[in-house]
């Protein structure tokens, strides 16, 4: 079985991976020796994770995770679905303006 997870660094940030056994890999990540962004940023905790069926799909759900902003990413670990869903419905809104929108406000 192969798992996506967050972990919960001890400057708050979320750092989104895969993983086979989620207890060695939280001691792996808090020994060091995970990934330079954990290790610069102990200790870390585990505050999210789902199974998934095969090792490729758990790397494609950490790929799609991973280019979450963090109000998705914080929605997802509270286990909050509505604000889930109304993030992800403003992150489909334009985040910046076309030069069109600029010569109109100016």
């Amino acid at each position: 079985m192969t798992f996506v997870y967050l972990l919960r660094c001890s400057d708050g940030t979320l750092y989104v991976g895969h993983a086979d056994d989620l207890g060695i890999r939280e001691q792996v990540h808090n020994g060091g020796h995970g990934a330079l962004y954990t290790a610069r940023r102990r200790p870390v905790h585990l505050v999210y994770a789902e199974q998934c069926s095969s090792f490729a799909k758990a790397i494609a759900r950490e790929k799609q995770i991973k280019r979450w902003s963090i109000r998705k990413k914080e929605a997802l670990v509270s286990g909050d679905r509505a604000l889930l869903k109304h993030v992800s419905s403003q992150d489909l809104q334009p985040q910046c303006f076309t030069w069109a929108d600029w010569l109109r406000q100016s």
